[in-house]
């Protein structure tokens, strides 16, 4: 059997539900369905030799190739991942290396660089052709070092949905609609669109996305995923196209806490070529926070400004405050005066950033295309391809924006930190001496609707206030509009990752209100 045989033979093998123990000569096959594992469940079974990297990998590859024509959520899969999978399995095997994420699948945005056979577009047709980024994105390169196989990357919104008003979230002229995966015919919300439905999907073990407001919370609750968005400085952004320096950040989309947790404790390492990096911290080991009772005595403020939109919503999360109050937390309702006073300067910051951060990083990678106007032809030229459902009107507006010198985005950056942070998060915080702040996540998400974009008509989330602010927020299932996935959200000051984590972890122990998609098999 020559070697594309073989993996032929192996991928369909994996489809039937079929591993494969590679050790020495020995091949021993044994049923195998990943549903649902957490990283600890498939390191333990490596650990203990009963499935190998290889086997893993091949059981989320044809795991993609059978239920991802539905889900269109990966854009383009990494032909060197059965040979990364091997690898570790001999590292494993020579007892030479102890990284945390030794053999486990995973796949990232593709607005992430990776130095490999895979391109990095931000699904945008422009950049098909441009040079292969010299280096792994900082993230990138160090859940490498952990051991994880990259499996491959995600779909997106275009440019992280920052092109026009009336885009679809989980469109791009690359990899086209990406699909939710509980209904198929809903949207799985942007930009992190197609990690957020791959994970749920359970097309790999643990995901990437990356947000600047809403981009990782909002596909995670939308997908009925564990999604955590760090505070702006925690994780490197060196690598990632950019939207906004003062907002993005990269985080873990997982189906738990704890996955969530060991990869935060991976990517939370100083990169001194992210400005926001500056200065030391404290090592933090975030699975020290997984404790079951977490909930016990913790004082979070519920913001009351996000109930009362949306009855479905209401009752969930209702729900879920009381599963709070129930394992001990201590509930202070809590108000913010000031929640509709910054969305206009958040939107000029964003514009003069974008432009700023875009233009830096087009040339540095050497693409043919340097500047927002460049982009804008391209988009005219190719309309065909790429403006066939939705035009570029922020791309033309932040095309417009000067240097970050001007008045206007000074004038926006203090008006954006004034109600977010000093008279916001950390106003209600202080007076309260709260340990964290509660929100809604989403509400049901709206049908995919190609002509006319995004539905917001009543949806919620409480996403904007962490943000703008550049505070961490983590988003947990609490439970089900019909078939459709609802998460509450946990967010606080900056830093606050792992008593984030301990209140969530706590939440999603005393809850456990995931459940996989029903239209897909518990194996592949």
């Amino acid at each position: 059997m020559n070697s594309i045989d073989r993996r032929e033979f192996l991928g369909m093998a994996a489809l039937a539900g079929i591993g494969f123990m590679t050790a020495g000569t020995t091949v021993e096959a044994k049923a195998l369905d990943l549903t649902e594992k957490t990283v600890a469940e498939l390191a333990a079974s490596m650990k203990k030799g009963e499935m190998t990297s290889e086997a893993i990998t091949n059981w989320y590859l044809a795991r993609i190739k059978a239920i991802d024509p539905k889900i269109n959520s990966m854009i383009e899969v990494n032909p060197d991942a059965l040979a990364i999978a091997r690898q570790s399995d001999r590292e494993r095997r020579s007892k030479n290396f102890k990284g945390p994420l030794l053999g486990i699948p995973f796949v990232i945005k593709d607005n992430i660089d990776t130095a490999d056979k895979m391109k990095t577009t931000a699904g945008s047709l422009a950049l098909v052709d441009a040079p292969t980024p010299a280096k792994d994105a900082f993230i990138v390169k160090r859940l490498r070092e952990a051991g994880a196989v990259l499996l491959g990357k995600t779909n997106l919104s275009e440019w992280a949905n920052f092109r026009d008003n009336d885009s679809s979230s989980g469109w791009s002229g690359r990899g086209q609609q990406t699909r939710n995966p509980y209904i198929l015919d809903r949207n799985p919300c942007g930009s992190s669109s197609g990690t957020g439905s791959a994970i749920a999907a359970n097309l790999a073990a643990i995901g990437i996305g990356t947000e600047t407001d809403g981009s990782i919370v909002c596909p995670a609750s939308i997908c009925g995923l564990v999604g955590l968005k760090p505070t702006v400085g925690l994780v490197s952004r060196s690598g990632i196209i950019p939207i906004a320096a003062s907002q993005d950040t990269a985080g873990p989309m997982t189906r738990s806490v704890a996955d969530a947790a060991v990869m935060l404790n991976v990517i939370d390492f100083i990169d001194p070529a992210d400005s926001a990096m500056k200065g030391k911290r404290e090592k933090v080991d975030y699975t020290n926070f997984l404790i079951a009772d977490g909930l016990k005595g913790a004082k979070i403020g519920v913001a009351r400004d996000f109930w009362g939109r949306n009855a479905v919503v209401d009752a969930v999360t209702n729900a879920a405050l009381e599963a709070m109050k129930k394992a001990g937390a201590v509930l202070i309702d809590v108000k913010f005066p000031n929640l509709r006073k910054f969305g206009d300067a958040e939107f000029l910051v964003l514009q003069y950033e974008f432009k700023d951060g875009l233009e830096k990083y087009l040339r540095g990678r050497g693409s043919k295309y340097k500047t927002l106007d460049d982009l804008i032809k391209f988009n005219n030229d190719n309309a065909a391809r790429e403006m066939q459902y939705f035009k570029q009107a922020i791309f033309e507006s932040s095309a417009k924006k000067g240097p970050l010198t001007d008045k206007e985005y000074l004038d926006a950056v203090e008006t954006c930190r004034k109600y977010s942070r000093d008279e916001g998060i950390d106003q209600v915080m202080n007076e309260n001496k709260l340990d964290a702040i509660v929100g809604p996540s989403n509400a049901p998400t709206w049908m995919i609707d190609l002509v006319n974009g995004d539905c917001g008509s009543g949806y919620v989330g409480s996403s904007s206030l962490a943000a703008v602010a550049g505070y961490p927020n983590i988003t947990v299932p609490a439970g089900f509009a019909r078939e459709l996935p609802i998460g509450i959200s946990f967010f606080g000051r900056a830093f606050s990752e792992g008593t984030l984590i301990k209140i969530a972890y706590s939440f999603e122990q005393a809850t456990k209100a995931r459940r996989t998609p029903k239209f897909l098999p518990t194996a592949a």
